[in-house]
């Protein structure tokens, strides 16, 4: 379990599937270490995601506890042909809707920046630079005004990588719903942020990455 949990931490890539299985095999045994390793690779990545519906830090990190009980309670269903980041995102979106239903919802204000220790490699230098950081801040804005579903498209499928048939799975949709909503939310952010690109498009390489 050490040489697992040390593989998990030193790469800076996704999980591969073959450790991922590993790992929830062990969860299915009682492993305990096997769950923490597991929680520990996706707690940021899954606080990152709710926190765009939920911009209540609290709020965020009581959807994301009570999403990781649900997934481990119901592990002997998960389903092995989709990645466990899959049906975990599946579970911390509906509820997610589920604690949008039940409260008002409120005017999203201040920064919209993620959470700062869950940096990736890609843009981790130029990130440190005040440009970058007002650049940063002003995208993640922008995508806080696009609609409930089209940011949630947004960033699974730039920050999470995940392909349009996992999105529809997450978000219990078809996928030409998902593609509609990629569409309508770059169509969108073009709109927001031409006077902050300057026509320069390469720049929101940072959807996939110094956000967080």
């Amino acid at each position: 379990m050490k040489q697992m949990a040390t593989e998990i931490s030193e790469s800076q890539q996704p999980l591969t599937r073959l450790v991922e299985q590993r790992l929830i095999r062990k969860i299915l045994k009682g492993d305990q270490a096997a769950a923490r390793a597991l929680i520990d690779y996706y707690k940021q990545r899954l606080f990152a995601f709710v926190w765009r519906s939920c911009p209540n830090h609290q709020d965020a990190e009581d959807i994301c506890q009570e999403a990781f009980l649900k997934a481990f309670a119901a592990l002997d269903s998960y389903d092995p042909q989709y990645r466990f980041s899959t049906w975990l995102f599946t579970i911390a979106y509906r509820l997610s809707l589920n604690h949008r239903r039940r409260s008002a919802e409120k005017q999203i204000d201040g920064d919209y920046a993620w959470p700062a220790d869950d940096q990736e490699s890609f843009e981790t230098a130029l990130a440190q630079t005040e440009e970058a950081e007002q650049l940063r801040k002003q995208v993640w804005s922008a995508v806080a005004r696009l609609a409930k579903p089209q940011q949630a498209a947004i960033v699974l499928f730039y920050r999470e990588h995940l392909p349009c048939e996992e999105i529809a799975r997450v978000m219990n949709i078809p996928v030409s719903t998902v593609k509609s909503h990629l569409h309508r939310g770059r169509t969108r952010l073009r709109e927001l942020l031409e006077s902050v690109v300057a026509g320069d498009w390469s720049k929101l390489r940072i959807l996939g990455s110094a956000a967080g």
